[in-house]
């Protein structure tokens, strides 16, 4: 995609509150028409400093932010018809759902009949047309998340953004909501920017990802290539669960390279991210990659391990074990027919591929 292509483009866009502080630092992003595109961070990393910026409601210290080629910067949010879902809905209390959809319509100056059908519509989408007659208060949480949702997409905007929106959802209604928001999405073919700060829902609904930390964005990329291909550290410490062993660059060869533990062991990893030789490390390596009961020759890395702990998930025995000098080492063993039998205090041999252990930066 070409910034000519793009549908929202921040160019070296910059936010202080103070004139000292950056919190959102030279922000070059492009986001393509239809795309879902999540930012995603620990709090006060940016991210929805950045939405709001986007949305009208905070102004850009420095750089352009265009919508569908037009500079925005200048623009009143109400004027840049874009649809906002909050985490707290937001909705008028003393208004009937109906109501609450139909505002939006007429303060555009849309005539009755128009408004009427697209209520309908609406309500029809969130799967909610019995319930158009109730206040908020009548509904449950999830229900009123999907009246948020339809007002914000009753005028039909091209572009709608969402700041945490399941936050106060428990987690089974969380996660139905998340399927249900994915699935409007691609019916509908609209824009949407999502802020979280949650990785799991990131993964689950995006088509892309951009990780925000410390007001940059660390990588922007695909669920599947955050989650495979980390480029540094921190993307690989807040994206899902992965063991972190600090070494030494002991030699490099070509994609790969040798690592040197405190413990003594050398690691054989995929070279991703090294300042050279002689140099730390952080090696990084998810627990559903660690074979148990490795025969030795079998694997590139094949180390002996003691059994610490064992918690059983329903799908999986969660496997704490120690390992190359480290106690808190993470394997994710499945629980099917014939998978291995441990006991804590038991040793066994595990074992992993180089290009599931990644050397990234020290920091």
């Amino acid at each position: 995609m070409t910034s000519a292509d793009a549908y929202v483009r921040f160019s070296g866009v910059q936010k202080s509150y103070d004139g000292v502080t950056l919190v959102v630092k030279d922000l070059n992003l492009d986001i393509a028409p239809g795309e879902f595109l999540t930012m995603l961070g620990p709090s006060g990393s940016g991210k929805t400093t950045c939405l709001m910026m986007l949305a009208g409601f905070e102004t850009a210290t420095h750089g352009e932010i265009v919508l569908d080629g037009q500079p925005i910067n200048n623009v009143p949010p109400h004027k840049r018809n874009i649809g906002m879902v909050f985490q707290n809905y937001a909705l008028f209390p003393h208004m009937t759902v109906e109501e609450n959809l139909a505002f939006p319509l007429e303060v555009r100056g849309m005539d009755k009949a128009d408004v009427s059908r697209r209520v309908r519509d609406a309500l029809n989408m969130v799967q909610l047309r019995q319930f158009g007659a109730r206040r908020p208060a009548q509904l449950s949480g999830g229900q009123q998340q999907r009246v948020a949702l339809a007002r914000a997409l009753v005028f039909e905007p091209k572009l709608v953004l969402m700041d945490e929106p399941l936050g106060a959802l428990d987690k089974q209604l969380r996660e139905a909501m998340q399927y249900e928001i994915k699935h409007l999405h691609e019916r509908l073919g609209v824009t949407v920017v999502y802020v979280t700060h949650d990785q799991s829902e990131a993964l689950t609904m995006s088509n892309r990802i951009a990780v925000f930390n410390d007001g940059v964005v660390q990588q922007l990329a695909t669920p599947e290539e955050l989650y495979e291909r980390p480029s540094n550290a921190f993307v690989a410490q807040f994206i899902g669960e992965n063991n972190r062993i600090v070494g030494k660059v002991r030699e490099e060869n070509g994609q790969h390279c040798d690592v040197e533990l405190p413990s003594g062991e050398l690691v054989r990893a995929l070279k991703v991210n090294v300042a050279g030789v002689g140099t730390p490390t952080l090696l990084s390596l998810r627990p559903e990659r660690v074979t148990v009961a490795a025969e030795p020759g079998s694997l590139p890395n094949v180390f002996e391990a003691r059994v610490q702990e064992l918690i059983y998930h329903g799908d999986h025995i969660r496997t704490r074990v120690r390992v190359c000098g480290h106690d808190d080492f993470i394997i994710k063993v499945p629980n099917r027919t014939g998978h291995v039998h441990l006991a804590p205090g038991e040793t066994t041999m595990v074992g992993w591929h180089v290009e599931d252990c990644r050397a990234l930066d020290a920091a």
